[in-house]
């Protein structure tokens, strides 16, 4: 399907400010599960300059630096993007090893996927959580990553919040309840205590009302040999299919921030508000109704 994605941020500070150099990764990926047929990212004030690059996880950023003072800096990207997979599924595991968890990787994986395996702070809560869904899916490692993914969605309370770094995966557990950021890393937690390859992508969801035109969404990825990576979405209970436009992915969650960069003023405060537009369209330039994915 087609869509056209308006996302407006808008920085503002007590006083004018020097702007430090600043990341912007709101380009989404053109890739064989979608295709960007036209993007612009306008920014206010201008830039000094601006260098479009590609990132480590092969994404591709503008990377901007400004002279002089601002009181405000005004982003806005606009995409036209095409999603192409419906059938998330569509897939079989080449590697016999790979069948259930724990999984065993090749020397070969090992090497490359190694920044996805890693658990910044371990947890027996989290051991434990995991492993419980594995026995209770026989240890098969397709049926528990769709498990986990529904249980994740069935067991917290979803709630939004705009600001503020995801919660440990242990403190979601203990509060039972969190942003979609949150359910992320600890999806992404769980599948790394069977050695599952999982990075955080941000994006944009155009599903339940509860996410459209609201703000960035955020769920994991998981790579399974002959299928690559392959999405789920722990705060809808949903494997990604073509209701999701990603952005960004890495092995943690601060290096998928749409924007990372910081400001210089004696004495100033910051304030961020942002507009979010998703429409879809028949053709690259005709809307039509809106219709949401069911969650069955």
């Amino acid at each position: 399907m087609f869509l056209r994605i308006r996302h407006q941020t808008r920085f503002s500070y007590s006083q004018p400010v020097f702007l430090e150099p600043m990341t912007v990764r709101l380009r989404p990926r053109s890739d064989c599960w979608q295709k960007l047929h036209q993007f612009e990212l306008t920014v206010d004030p201008s830039p000094e300059g601006r260098t479009d690059l590609v990132d480590l996880d092969g994404t591709s950023s503008a990377f901007l630096w400004f002279s002089g003072t601002h009181p405000v800096l005004n982003l806005t990207a606009t995409s036209w993007v095409e999603t192409l997979r419906e059938n998330p599924f569509d897939f079989i595991l080449r590697d016999q090893k790979y069948l259930e968890v724990p999984v065993q990787l090749s020397e070969n994986y090992q090497f490359s996927l190694g920044p996805y395996l890693h658990r910044g702070s371990p947890s027996a809560k989290v051991d434990d959580f995991a492993r419980e869904i594995a026995r209770e899916v026989n240890q098969n490692t397709v049926s528990f990553l769709s498990t986990l993914c529904s249980r994740i969605h069935e067991s917290f309370e979803i709630t939004l919040r705009l600001t503020g770094d995801p919660m440990s995966p242990e403190e979601l557990l203990s509060k039972k309840k969190g942003a979609c950021r949150d359910f992320t890393v600890l999806f992404m937690d769980a599948c790394r205590v069977f050695g599952l390859p999982a990075r955080f992508t941000s994006g944009y969801y155009y599903g339940d009302e509860e996410f459209s035109d609201r703000e960035l969404h955020a769920w994991a990825e998981v790579y399974l040999p002959g299928g690559g990576w392959r999405g789920y979405d722990p705060s809808v209970g949903l494997v990604v299919s073509h209701y999701h436009v990603a952005l960004t992915s890495s092995p943690t969650w601060i290096l998928a921030s749409p924007t990372t960069g910081n400001f210089r003023g004696t004495g100033a405060d910051s304030s961020l508000n942002f507009e979010i537009q998703m429409e879809k369209v028949d053709t690259l330039g005709k809307l039509i109704p809106s219709h949401h994915p069911s969650q069955e």
